[in-house]
């Protein structure tokens, strides 16, 4: 059985130190205060096993969708297929990504890129879809890479699948690329699922982990590196992250 009152991992921001994430616009409206100049900022990274969960990181994705003129079928529920994990701060929910496992022949891209992913199949690669990701606005780097890091322990570590593969916006291919390494895999055609055109990228997770290892917990030392890999958990808290994920999903379906 999936619990999500254990937290996956926790870390603390100083807003004034550390950059927001600024890749792609935010939508207009309240959000959080500002922090206190200084003050560091506790985020929690937990796994929505919930329906209440699951619906409050459903609210943050649709509305980020709507704001950039997307429309979103409504969220799936999670089961042995897909997993949502959710970053949160003084009780308020700030950032989500869902992950879609091929566990059963089948992921959302599919739908427009079946004819892409059927070669990698057949070449036995374990693909899963990181999908329906939502950082709130004025947020720091690290949400996202916190989310994107668990994400990998999970799928890659726990799980073992071998490859990450996502359909993003043409305007946006250029910004996977450079911040996490993604690869074009499929080229430009009209998805059904939010009403607007899509790429394929790839990335093998034997590469993201290499740059991992390699730039992992080096965001506050000087270095040319302007990915977001400095900004993912240092590697020594790896071990400790894996083993709170196994925890929270011992009771999961592993086929």
């Amino acid at each position: 059985m999936l619990v999500d009152d254990m937290p996956i991992a926790t870390f603390a921001t100083i807003p004034s130190a550390e950059p927001a994430l600024s890749a792609a616009p935010h939508p207009p409206g309240p959000g959080l205060p500002d922090p206190e100049p200084g003050r560091a900022q506790v985020f929690n990274v937990r796994l929505a096993s919930s329906a209440v969960r699951q619906d409050a990181a459903g609210v943050l994705v649709r509305r980020m969708y709507a704001w950039r003129g997307y429309a979103l079928d409504p969220a799936a529920r999670q089961d042995g297929a897909r997993v949502t994990f959710y970053a949160e701060t003084d009780g308020e929910l700030v950032g989500t990504m869902s992950l879609a496992l091929d566990v059963h022949g089948r992921l959302p891209a599919d739908e427009n890129f079946g004819d892409s992913l059927a070669p990698l199949r057949l070449a036995g690669r374990r693909l899963c879809e990181p999908s329906r990701l939502a950082i709130d606005k004025g947020m720091s780097k690290r949400v996202f890479a916190a989310l994107i890091h668990i994400s990998y322990l999970y799928a890659h570590r726990l799980r073992g699948f071998s490859d990450y593969i996502i359909e993003v916006n043409p305007r946006h291919v250029t910004f996977y690329q450079r911040m996490l390494g993604f690869a074009v895999f499929g080229g430009e055609r009209d998805c059904s699922r939010v009403g607007a055109p899509a790429v394929l990228l790839r990335l093998p997770l034997d590469v993201m982990g290499e740059r991992i290892r390699r730039w992992s917990g080096s965001f506050d030392a000087a270095g040319a590196e302007r990915s977001f890999y400095p900004y993912f958990f240092p590697l020594r808290e790896e071990a400790g992250i894996s083993a709170r994920l196994a925890a929270l999903c011992q009771g999961e379906d592993r086929t």
